[in-house]
């Protein structure tokens, strides 16, 4: 397999990628045939991945612009992946010129083209780390630039906890993070679930599958376990929903006229006291 010159020399690309696999599904580029091979697989289980994909893609952007209207001009972008139309830092500086961007990612794909696609821009930045280590996150020199955590910020997990499994205790992750924010700080959030997904659960359970073959495994949590991620906030309305129904952009929008597998998994907002 030819190495792209995109794709850092580090990277062993015979190896599957939960971001470029990600990428994949948004009708990115940056990704090898071996993502894109695990990438059907999963949707032979599951056809309406790329459709999940894009309404967690869409939720965010939303929740970027709320953020934004509420005066928040710090954002933390943990498990951030590959950069892509509409990324947090163009919606977040496009609705306040002013805000400041933090990305952070384990994958050197996604870190590689986060810092291609921001070069030159003051206001953002991009971490190597890893959100089980959220000390070495908030430690980090960009993270020390460009957030000042005595002012509110918006943190990110968008689609990244269910890859982290309960041994390596992610509520506790999410605590610290929590911990370190100022109040009338915003916690945004995503999580997998077979809640709503339009087909059996032992049927989609053969998409978990393929992640766990590729030693990413994704952690399908009911509504209740994700909802104990926000502990310590306060929910903003309408609460923990189906990616579609948080705050819908237009008074007209019609839950008929969305694809069902848009509504698999649920998202939300907490704000710090």
């Amino acid at each position: 397999m030819e190495r792209p010159a995109w794709a850092p020399r580090s990277i062993d690309i015979s190896v599957p990628s939960v971001s470029r696999i990600y990428d994949y599904y948004l009708g990115g580029s940056h990704n090898f045939e071996v993502d894109r091979e695990a990438a059907r697989k999963a949707m032979e289980f599951m056809p309406g991945l790329p459709k999940i994909m894009q309404a967690n893609r869409a939720f965010m952007r939303r929740a970027v612009r709320f953020a934004a209207e509420q005066g928040i001009s710090q954002f933390l972008d943990i498990g951030s992946g590959i950069p892509t139309f509409g990324n947090v830092h163009e919606v977040a500086q496009a609705a306040r010129p002013d805000a400041h961007v933090v990305y952070v990612d384990h994958d050197p794909v996604a870190v590689a083209h986060s810092q291609a696609v921001l070069a030159g821009n003051e206001r953002a930045g991009v971490v190597a780390a890893d959100l089980r280590k959220p000390q070495e996150i908030l430690a980090s020199p960009e993270v020390q630039q460009l957030i000042d955590l005595n002012r509110p910020v918006a943190l990110l997990l968008v689609a990244i906890l269910h890859f982290v499994e309960d041994e390596d205790d992610p509520y506790e992750a999410v605590a610290e993070l929590r911990d370190a924010l100022a109040p009338g700080s915003l916690l945004v959030l995503t999580h997998a679930s077979y809640e709503g997904i339009p087909l059996p659960a032992e049927r989609a359970g053969g998409a978990v599958d393929v992640y766990k073959d590729i030693r990413n495994p994704l952690i399908m949590r009911s509504r209740e376990q994700i909802a104990r991620f926000f502990e310590g906030y306060d929910m903003v309305e309408p609460g923990l929903v189906p990616m579609p129904h948080w705050r819908p952009e237009t008074e007209t929008w019609d839950p008929e006229d969305e694809d069902p597998w848009a509504f698999s998994g649920f998202a939300g907002v907490g704000r710090t006291a």
